[in-house]
């Protein structure tokens, strides 16, 4: 149901009435089917039990203690004993494998954590104990509120699952404090939705590779505009960014006014590359050839390479003769199963494209050491790499 034709709606019964009220996703999450209204009495194994079935509560009671609830729910899934089977018999996963596996486990820790459910009245407040005010990460997110009553609890106008709303305002918290950017000197703010530049080594190639140009420079896909504003500060005159979401666009203008980099660097919306042409070309594409389930995934997950085949496929027409694509990416997806090397080569060639050098640097992350992680053999064999490529 919409109201509309683009607002999903909640429908739910409470005290013997029929209610209802806006249903907030950003990951595109149908409202529940199945709604029971929980208070602080309920506990973490019956709300965990009920949850993996498929129910989902909209609380009534202490916001502090829901978010209790949560964590309690979190560490039984965390208990739950992960399957490694590979060809039908127990034992490790071959790469492919336990990344599929991996993204199964994840995907169904989402549906079960994101039943607990709370209600927004008039401005963005939780109508809640103890609740924090969320007006502005609200607003930062959703916009201007749009305070519809529908049929719903008395002043209720809208529900959002607590998950998400935790998720929104951490990320108003990093969009105040900002990410180090030990290259800038300075920090960048990432706004909800962009993805946070907290992967440093692929920063610290860019910033040490050797300049083609100091004259014009495109930077495709530019999220906060961490990579823009890299290249101004390494000298280059005039930089174009672009990318096709509305959020990272806003973010990327906001990080390089903040900067004061607006003049050097104009952010365009568009797939790919501006028009014209540029002696210098940077892309960061999404490293993983896999399929997003939410929008902050889509900086990581990139289904069926689209992003990074369409990069090579048209960078050579984009280049000034003499000029330079970098192509910056990890071989993590080699290490998962999911693309191999040769494949990568073979875009490369198809694309009239040859190296001209690559540069190394093994990733320093907490997960790079983190024995416990799913994915640690492939993480600790991971390479991130600045592809110097250049027209044949």
């Amino acid at each position: 149901m919409t109201i509309e034709k683009t607002q999903a709606v909640m429908e739910w019964n409470e005290a013997g009435k029929a209610c209802k009220a806006r249903w907030r996703s950003e990951n595109g999450t149908p409202p529940p089917k199945k709604v029971v209204i929980a208070d602080d009495t309920l506990k973490a194994d019956a709300a965990y039990r009920l949850a993996c079935e498929g129910t989902a509560f909209l609380w009534r009671g202490d916001f502090q203690n829901a978010r209790q609830l949560l964590v309690a729910m979190s560490r039984r899934i965390d208990r739950k004993p992960r399957k490694t089977v590979l060809s039908g018999v127990e034992g490790p996963a071959v790469p492919g494998e336990a990344f599929n596996l991996h993204r199964q486990a994840q995907a169904q820790r989402a549906r079960v954590l994101a039943t607990i459910l709370i209600p927004l009245d008039a401005g963005y407040v939780i109508p809640l104990r103890r609740a924090p005010d969320v007006a502005q990460a609200c607003t930062e997110v959703y916009g201007k509120a749009d305070d519809k009553l529908l049929t719903g609890h008395p002043g209720e106008v809208s529900v959002v699952s607590l998950r998400e709303m935790l998720g929104l305002i951490g990320a108003h918290e990093w969009r105040k404090k900002g990410v180090e950017i030990a290259a800038l000197g300075a920090r960048i703010h990432p706004h909800y939705g962009v993805y946070s530049p907290v992967r440093g080594e692929y920063l610290e190639l860019v910033n040490r590779a050797p300049l083609p140009t100091a004259e014009l420079a495109f930077d495709i896909g530019t999220g906060t505009g961490v990579l823009g504003a890299l290249l101004v500060k390494r000298g280059v005159g005039r930089v174009v960014a672009t990318d096709q979401d509305e959020r990272a666009l806003v973010c990327a203008r906001a990080n390089l006014a903040r900067l004061g980099y607006a003049q050097q660097v104009e952010v365009v919306q568009a797939d790919l590359f501006p028009a014209g042409r540029a002696p210098l070309i940077v892309c960061n594409p999404p490293w993983i050839p896999a399929r997003p389930s939410s929008a902050i995934e889509y900086a990581i997950y990139d289904p069926d390479s689209r992003m990074l085949r369409g990069f090579l496929s048209g960078l050579a027409a984009h280049l000034t003769p003499g000029g330079e694509g970098w192509l910056v990416i990890s071989d993590i997806a080699e290490h998962l199963g999911l693309r191999t090397r040769a494949t990568l080569l073979a875009w490369i060639a198809a694309a009239g494209l040859r190296v001209r050098e690559k540069h190394d640097i093994k990733p320093h992350h907490p997960k790079a050491s983190d024995a416990g992680d799913p994915l640690h053999a492939a993480r600790m064999a991971e390479t991130t790499s600045l592809w110097r490529l250049v027209a044949q």
